[in-house]
């Protein structure tokens, strides 16, 4: 490469680094900053990655670094509470299709972050419509798939944009968690449930044995242990996907059994067992919106989430998996449905805002718009769940990114 080519492309890239760190002010017609009220005329400062500022723009001068971007809409960067993007990818071939090991039925120590694709396109994809967290990984198909990663869309996987590099385990019964192929296990729901059970035990046993002073005594390192030694003492909680009102009862008796911390994920049947989910206290994350009706989501409808929220019970939207081209849904547009089927905007939106951070752990980072928190924001020409509504730029950790609009 000669001086002069070198010289053009610094020429090039400096524009474009300048802008990456520049303060951003973003005035928007409505704030939903979904602490609080909407803010109308309202101004959001940014600097070094953080809002810095949230307020009505009359109440505030800014300085003249500032980048100025203008919005009719802006609300918290949307956040999808199951992905896959990332590990299933853009192309549908088999080298960008990491959402699934199916090897063995129980592989839990397989970590998200090792096979995640930050720059794959359909990352920049959700990105453009709004979303600016993920969690994502394993997807169900398996006993126990693997792990969930809580990570920024801005196209890598740095400290930066990794908020938790190991979120979940990820396990389904039921229909995603069987193999009716003959002689596979586990091939019915029953021994799927005995399966867990076995591991858990086996799991107890060696996070007991390692913790012995003598270290002649202790088992060598098993990653598969370490892992569910890790779901038995809460600090990577199952993520277990049940649609039937018997698999949401099984995984509820699950947890009771082990003293486990869990989110249920799915559950078509929720409006059968209210009751029983609310008792037990655990969050949902609930299956998209719009998913298709059939085998064991039969009973899902698009005013679920509805009922949820009437009953009291915490809960987030997903993307899920989508085994067909573009290979995932968007959580804007399956909130935009469950706010009309009964949800209303405000709560809508905190199902892929607040709620979904607080669900993920991450509610003091993400989530809302509030001062110190990590500058990540969704800016629309409209109103977020209409139809004809466009996102214009997204926001992740103070950059700036014109994916669209979309």
């Amino acid at each position: 490469m000669n001086r002069a080519t070198r010289l053009a492309l610094l020429l090039l890239l400096a524009p474009a680094a300048a802008s990456a760190a520049m303060p951003l002010a973003i005035q928007a017609g409505v704030l939903y900053p979904v602490s609080g009220p909407p803010v109308r005329d309202a101004l959001i400062l940014i600097r070094d990655g953080r809002i810095t500022f949230v307020g009505p723009a009359a109440d505030r001068m800014f300085s003249a670094d500032h980048q100025v971007i203008s919005a009719a809409v802006v609300t918290p960067g949307l956040i999808d509470g199951r992905a896959t993007v990332g590990l299933s990818g853009l192309l549908n071939q088999p080298h960008d299709q990491d959402m699934l090991e199916r090897s063995a039925p129980v592989q839990p120590e397989l970590r998200a972050i090792d096979a995640y694709n930050g720059g794959d396109p359909l990352v920049a994809w959700v990105r453009s419509l709004g979303v600016t967290t993920v969690n994502t990984g394993h997807s169900p198909g398996a006993l126990v798939s693997g792990q969930t990663m809580v990570v920024k869309t801005s196209g890598g996987a740095r400290d930066r944009e990794v908020l938790q590099p190991a979120a979940f385990i990820t396990a389904a019964l039921g229909g995603a968690g069987v193999n009716r192929a003959e002689g596979k296990a586990p091939g019915t729901r029953a021994k799927a449930v005995a399966l867990l059970r076995s591991e858990l035990i086996k799991a107890q046993e060696y996070v007991r044995k390692r913790a012995l002073t003598d270290e002649t005594k202790r088992p060598a390192r098993d990653l598969r242990l370490e892992a569910l030694g890790r779901a038995l003492d809460g600090s990577q909680r199952l993520l277990i996907t049940v649609h039937k009102a018997p698999d949401i009862l099984a995984a509820l008796r699950l947890a009771k059994e082990f003293n486990l911390q869990i989110v249920l994920d799915g559950c078509a049947d929720a409006p059968l067992v209210l009751e029983e989910i609310r008792a037990a206290g655990f969050p949902v994350i609930i299956h998209p919106t719009m998913a298709r009706a059939g085998d064991d989501t039969e009973n899902l409808a698009m005013d679920t989430a509805a009922k949820l929220a009437a009953a009291g019970i915490p809960f987030a939207l997903q993307s899920g998996y989508e085994s067909y081209v573009p290979k995932t849904r968007v959580v804007l547009f399956e909130a935009a449905v469950a706010a009309g089927r009964g949800l209303g905007l405000e709560r809508a939106l905190a199902s892929v805002t607040l709620d979904a951070a607080r669900i993920l752990g991450v509610a003091d980072r993400i989530g809302t718009v509030e001062v110190g928190k990590d500058a990540d924001l969704a800016l629309f020409d409209g109103d977020p769940f209409e139809y004809t509504t466009r996102v214009t730029a997204t926001v992740i950790n103070g950059e700036l990114f014109r994916d669209g609009p979309r």
